[in-house]
């Protein structure tokens, strides 16, 4: 492992001037996967800049009614906060079919949304990977592809993103950097991989998250979350759905529905959303809507399941949300 300094920063000024000054250097907070990656020399940072003791882990309301939840607060303060679990229970949901408790007592909500894939062959430095050395090759176009990308991927790149949270996001992420603070919506926060697969977001050189913003969505509390895996216990998702629908006398009125495990970002089901306005809940319009959800995939030889499966996932998901049952 190459040698690193460690610097605890005691401002959000001063963590920006750190990474900003070295472009080099990492944050650390929880470290649940930041350490994975060290382990294996993903990273070689030459400054890890500690941020977990910045007063960044409040959840409150705003005058807007929004919620906002603080870089460093915790996974489990998020899923056992009473207005998340009240307003947003599919975020808490979420949260909750991710990871062990262990990992939840340390990760964080902006290292979450920082994660970086689980591909194999990223993990793997034995083989030749985008992701790590661009323009070296994806080996997992040709290879061992179940875990992988369906949609929105590239000749560069078929990772998927990881996490389970952030498919449950409807949300604004706040950022300050070098420039000041701005707001980005969380639709643009990660990126797609074309041809540049080595950037997962669009965050600038020496920009931190501050904050996670939820604005008011009076239909989330009918959210599900349905996640698909190899095993019930502490497993990333093959596809997982976040839905939560609006229904009334019979008719969706809106919607809201992403889906994990099949891009390399979490992926906005926007042209179905809008399909689904003002049609009935019935199963030929679901079978519809999850055919549109999917009319653009790609599967690899590996992952050709993923599409059924994904469509199957979507139509369950709506339907335990028009009912308000609240899980899948």
């Amino acid at each position: 492992m190459k040698n690193f300094s460690y610097v605890r920063a005691t401002s959000v000024s001063e963590a920006i001037a750190h990474s900003s000054n070295n472009p080099s250097a990492l944050l650390i907070a929880g470290g649940t996967n930041l350490v994975d990656r060290l382990k294996v020399f993903l990273d070689q940072p030459s400054q890890l800049v500690d941020v977990s003791r910045l007063d960044l882990k409040q959840i409150e309301t705003t005058p807007e009614g929004s919620i906002r939840i603080g870089a460093l607060v915790t996974n489990t303060a998020v899923a056992d906060h009473p207005q998340i679990r009240r307003k947003y229970p599919l975020l808490s949901r979420a949260i909750l079919a991710g990871a062990s408790q262990q990992i939840r007592n340390v990760a964080t909500v902006g290292g979450n949304l920082m994660q970086r894939t689980r591909c194999v062959y990223y993990y793997d430095t034995a083989f030749e990977c985008n992701k790590r050395q661009p323009g070296s090759g994806c080996p997992a176009i040709t290879g061992v592809s179940r875990s992988n990308a369906i949609l929105g991927a590239s000749d560069r790149c078929v990772a998927v993103h990881p996490s389970d949270m952030c498919v449950a996001l409807a949300a604004v992420v706040e950022v300050e950097g070098p420039r000041g603070k701005r707001q980005i919506p969380f639709a643009e926060f990660h990126r797609l991989p074309g041809n540049t697969p080595q950037r997962d977001t669009n965050l600038e050189v020496g920009e931190l998250i501050t904050a996670v913003i939820l604005p008011p969505l009076p239909f989330a509390q009918s959210g599900v979350y349905l996640k698909l895996r190899d095993r019930a216990s502490y497993a990333f998702a093959l596809v997982s759905v976040a839905a939560a629908v609006d229904v009334s006398s019979g008719r969706i009125r809106n919607a809201r529905l992403a889906m994990g495990g099949v891009a390399h970002k979490p992926w906005r089901l926007l042209p179905m959303e809008q399909f689904l306005v003002g049609k009935s809940v019935e199963d030929a319009t679901l079978r519809q809507a999850a055919d549109l959800a999917l009319r653009d995939a790609k599967p690899l030889t590996g992952n050709k399941f993923k599409v059924e499966l994904a469509k199957r996932a979507i139509r369950r998901a709506i339907a335990v949300a028009a009912k308000g049952e609240g899980i899948a």
